[in-house]
């Protein structure tokens, strides 16, 4: 099969053997897999991965132990736990110091026209939502558990800091939840399609606000430079949600987070069934975070594409 091999130096489209499935996974067909920040942080040295990259895809299950599951369009959770640790056994298997993650740690990912997952990882794509709405749902389902970790207030005020691929789908979880969200960012056709669902936004060079004015500060930006910001804006025992990861270091000061006593909250995964559900009732409308779809024999353009300033997501078609 054709695959994206990431070697530690370059990124090659390699011909690799179809994986084989273990007693409890599903091989399963990819249709389309999404270029995620991660999958571009990966190829500067974050995590150290080495293999075939990619977590965010759509595909058909061809082979797996359960006959009703096959031909069926999934989507799949990335992290591969053991099921027997502490944190496993806790229902924190997100967590689990022994799971492999998909195209990110030790798991061959789904750029790729095969991958193989766990049967228990995968989630049936319900008819209402399209295969390329389906690439959105990994990363809709890390935008949703900002929710899953704080439980907003009416009296919130909310800023999220970024515009991009996962700060477009933030903003769309959050208005759900507050009526005091403020979004800012840099470039101005990404804030519109922001402000097209009804959430108000500002360009960074207009920002305003007093400082330490925001009850909650979301940092989404994929860059160090948005700590800064976040920290300039949240409030003495604020909420400050970290999304962002990036390759590379931070000149961290704690001081202010002790002085302030702020609530500092790591955020990653999130719930599939949440996310699955927000995009089958229109909840969340991602079609318009669509930049360019590229074969997969097109990969080099599509990773150009997918850095430009401008890009929101670029997808493979892996196959059809």
């Amino acid at each position: 099969m054709k695959a994206l091999v990431f070697e530690g130096r370059d990124l090659h489209l390699q011909d690799v053997p179809i994986p084989t499935p273990g007693r409890h996974e599903a091989l399963i067909r990819v249709l389309y897999a999404g270029i995620c920040n991660t999958d571009i942080e990966i190829l500067k040295g974050y995590m150290n991965f080495q293999g075939i990259i990619g977590h965010e895809f759509v595909g058909v299950v061809e082979k797996c132990p359960y006959p009703d599951l096959v031909g069926k369009t999934v989507v799949g959770e990335i992290n591969v736990s053991c099921g027997k640790c502490e944190f496993c056994l806790k229902g924190m298997k997100n967590h689990c110091p022994n799971r492999s993650v998909l195209g990110i740690k030790d798991k061959n990912g789904a750029m790729a026209e095969y991958v193989t997952l766990p049967i228990a990882n995968l989630h049936v794509l319900p008819p209402k939502i399209s295969h390329l709405e389906g690439v959105f749902v990994e990363p809709l389902a890390a935008a949703c558990e900002i929710l899953e970790q704080i439980d907003i207030q009416p009296e919130y005020r909310v800023l999220l800091v970024g515009d991009g691929k996962l700060a477009q789908l933030i903003a769309q979880v959050l208005r759900h939840h507050t009526q005091n969200l403020t979004v800012v960012g840099k470039h101005r056709n990404k804030l519109k399609l922001m402000e097209e669902h009804g959430i108000r936004t500002v360009l960074l060079e207009n920002l305003d606000f007093p400082p330490k004015y925001f009850h909650m500060v979301v940092e989404a930006t994929g860059n160090p430079s948005g700590l800064d910001i976040a920290l300039q804006y949240i409030r003495p025992r604020g909420f400050l949600v970290l999304k962002s990861t990036y390759y590379g270091e931070h000149p961290f000061n704690p001081a202010q987070i002790v002085i302030d006593e702020l609530n500092v909250i790591g955020s990653r995964c999130g719930p599939f069934p949440r996310a699955i559900s927000l995009l089958e009732h229109r909840e969340v409308m991602v079609e318009s975070l669509i930049s360019g779809i590229f074969p997969l024999e097109q990969w080099k353009l599509a990773f150009q594409k997918a850095q430009a300033p401008n890009a929101l997501k670029i997808i493979l078609q892996i196959s059809e």
